[in-house]
């Protein structure tokens, strides 16, 4: 029993689907992270438009300018932190999860926990109630009885 080929032919194996799978994936431009950088970005003139969607001037100049940051080396994180220096905090496409803006992430999963909550809470009350043991029926008077029993009897004959 050797293993020596065998073993070689699977290294080899695992390195050829390794370049295919490499050559396989597109490659990201420049043009691209320019595009996600700007995608994270809104327009300081523009209402509701990102940079990567605006047309106006004040777009393409960003747009320009991260383009300049990306290609002398600079993280998306440090184009994004000279942006929000330039413009503030309103620049960013996505508030940053700190402070009072984490009511806006936090909120909607709040919101169902507390109605999911209630729900239990009036389907709990609800149930119990079903299971409740029925009112006890009111006090039958004797002589009412007497005379049930003997229309009873009468029926009977």
């Amino acid at each position: 029993m050797r293993s020596g080929p065998p073993a070689l032919r699977i290294v080899a194996l695992a390195a050829v689907v390794i370049l295919i799978a490499a050559a396989a994936a597109p490659a990201v431009t420049l043009d691209d992270r320019v595009y996600g950088v700007a995608r994270q970005l809104l327009c300081p003139v523009c209402q509701g438009q990102t940079v990567a969607e605006s047309d106006s001037t004040v777009a393409r100049e960003m747009r320009a300018v991260i383009r300049r940051k990306l290609a002398a080396g600079e993280t998306p994180d440090q184009i994004l932190r000279y942006f929000v220096g330039q413009f503030g905090e309103s620049v960013l496409a996505e508030p940053p999860r700190r402070g009072v803006s984490w009511i806006l992430y936090a909120g909607p999963f709040a919101a169902l926990a507390c109605g999911l909550a209630l729900a239990a809470w009036r389907i709990r009350r609800w149930a119990r109630g079903a299971r409740a043991a029925p009112p006890m029926p009111p006090a039958v008077d004797p002589a009412d009885l007497d005379r049930l029993a003997r229309d009873l009897d009468a029926l009977e004959r």
